[in-house]
């Protein structure tokens, strides 16, 4: 398995709390739904590479070998002079990446895909740049937080940078380096280390020209610059997690009253990417000091209000409502120093997002893996120890040994539907007498 580096990771702060769901006064029958429906949804989310199976019954240790067989296809292909096989295999790969975890398969070859991504950064167009640059996001964290993908993130950063800092090249592609200098640099590196200080300027100096001149007014964005803006301040923000206090400090008193200027961008998703950095901010400069003091705070709090209460109609009607909520949390965060817990769910585990780095942390992994990041909260070491979960629970590795056949489960779930009906029903007649 991966060795894992523990930092100041998403399980660092005291009173993190995580749970099982057997924990609660859920129900036997409610547990064992729970478990069906986990099996059930983690075999939807399988990578497109199965699709050739079909549904009969097939013997695990096959099917784990035509899977392969078909990964193997896809890291040959991208050596392929076509692009458009090239730009498949990096989507195809990307899927697989993503739904499962595959590390075994993965350590023996990852010098190649290296190898492959290097020359796809080099020497593609800028769509498949973009792919290389997400694929090799996914390749570190299979390889997780050891050797393995600190050297790939040594060989790869060059290529990364250029393009990263190369104002001819596409926004897409830079936006896609961005976010993977900021993850894989999370991802292998240790605190304190050359390569942090290294991204964190990087990513500095693309953001930093969003930011107010001498006069105080903002600069005019050029066209797709506020999407590059907005990866780079996500990537700079997830790594600010793993500062320690003198650095934080510094960053701090530099970054603060600046990003402030810049709840006023006329892009929403650059504010809103504003709004969550200055809550982290805050929040970090809180836990390493107990007397910290936002710097015109009551300018920031009325800021904040006016985003968390914005009705303009030039506004499309779903920015206004995103905008609105997430500046509501932050204002109440800065006010009241307290945070929207929200709790993800994942088999019969759950992990809370209880804190702003927490959340930082959680949707930068949610943005690469999509829907699979379920299954890797369950079964990747990395994520595990990142969100202190500690190792992957056996009955998962149980129940995937004593598979049951889908018509059992079809009527399993039955049964469970009916029985939840029933009580659903009797609940809400409960209801209707009290009424």
């Amino acid at each position: 398995m991966p060795r894992s580096k523990k930092g100041k990771r998403g399980s660092s702060k005291p009173g993190v709390k995580n749970g099982i769901k057997g924990e609660s006064a859920a129900s036997d029958d409610e547990l064992a739904s729970d478990i069906l429906s986990h099996y059930s949804s983690a075999s939807e989310t399988a990578s497109v590479l199965e699709e050739g199976l079909g549904g009969e019954q097939v013997d695990e240790q096959t099917a784990q070998e035509e899977t392969e067989d078909k990964l193997k296809q896809c890291i040959d292909n991208l050596m392929d002079k076509s692009t458009k096989t090239r730009l498949a295999a990096l989507e195809s790969l990307r899927q697989a990446f993503s739904s499962r975890v595959l590390y075994d398969f993965l350590t023996e070859r990852r010098l190649t895909v290296s190898d492959c991504l290097e020359r796809s950064l080099k020497k593609g167009s800028s769509e498949e740049q973009a792919s290389a640059a997400t694929l090799f996001i996914l390749l570190c964290i299979q390889l997780g937080g050891g050797d393995e993908a600190e050297e790939g993130f040594k060989m790869l950063r060059p290529i990364l940078t250029t393009i990263l800092m190369d104002n001819s090249a596409s926004m897409t592609a830079r936006q896609s380096c961005a976010r993977a200098l900021g993850m894989c640099c999370y991802v292998s590196t240790a605190e304190e280390g050359e390569d942090l200080c290294k991204s964190l300027s990087l990513l500095e100096g693309i953001f930093m020209s969003s930011y107010p001149n001498r006069e105080g007014t903002l600069p005019t964005p050029k066209p797709g610059s506020s999407g590059l803006h907005t990866a780079a301040i996500q990537a700079w923000s997830l790594l600010v997690t793993l500062c320690p206090a003198s650095k934080l400090s510094a960053l701090l008193d530099f970054h603060l009253s600046k990003l402030k200027a810049c709840l006023q961008s006329s892009d929403v998703n650059y504010r809103i990417a504003v709004g969550e950095t200055i809550a982290l901010l805050v929040e970090l400069g809180r836990d390493i000091d107990e007397e910290f003091e936002v710097e015109d705070a009551e300018s920031l709090c009325e800021s904040l209000k006016s985003l968390a209460t914005d009705g303009n109609k030039h506004r499309a009607k779903n920015d206004r409502r995103k905008q609105r909520s997430i500046f509501r949390e932050v204002l109440h965060y800065i006010e009241n120093e307290d945070f929207t817990e929200e709790k993800i769910r994942f088999g019969i585990e759950s992990v809370y997002i209880d804190s702003w780095m927490r959340r930082r942390i959680y949707d930068a992994f949610k943005e690469i893996l999509e829907s699979g990041v379920r299954h890797h909260l369950q079964f990747n070491p990395l994520l595990r120890d990142i969100f202190g979960l500690g190792p992957p629970l056996i009955l998962d590795a149980t129940i995937k040994a004593n598979k049951i056949s889908r018509f059992e489960k079809h009527l399993f779930n039955a049964a469970a539907f009916k029985a939840r009906t029933k009580q659903r029903n009797k609940v809400r007649d409960k209801r209707a007498d009290v009424m």
